[in-house]
């Protein structure tokens, strides 16, 4: 599952040795942690996500329903911190191109 929120993209996967937790992933040094602060979050220079932690799949429904219920925006895009230009480009693009597929 990807998560776009305004502050992180992760990439949340299962845990294949671990059914009880969820493999939190993330392209941007800083995202788990901005989400998941309690997360011990390591490097893995091999792996596409290089940011990664293993989080109990119950944190990770907690959170994630929180971040929901937080919503206070009337577009995504727009509440985008501006310091954070190069995250609102990516998901820009993001956008166009799901767009392209609206039919």
């Amino acid at each position: 599952m990807w998560i776009m929120l305004n502050n992180a993209f992760l990439s949340i996967v299962e845990n294949r040795n671990n059914k009880d937790e969820l493999l939190v992933r993330a392209r941007i040094e800083g995202d788990i942690e901005r989400v998941f602060p309690e997360a011990d979050s390591f490097q893995d220079e091999q792996a596409d996500y290089k940011y990664r932690a293993y989080v109990l799949r119950k944190e990770v429904e907690k959170v994630i329903a929180s971040k929901v219920s937080e919503i206070n925006y009337g577009n995504f895009k727009g509440s985008i911190s501006p310091e954070d230009r190069s995250r609102h480009d990516a998901y820009l693009r993001v956008w166009s191109e799901m767009y392209k597929t609206q039919k």
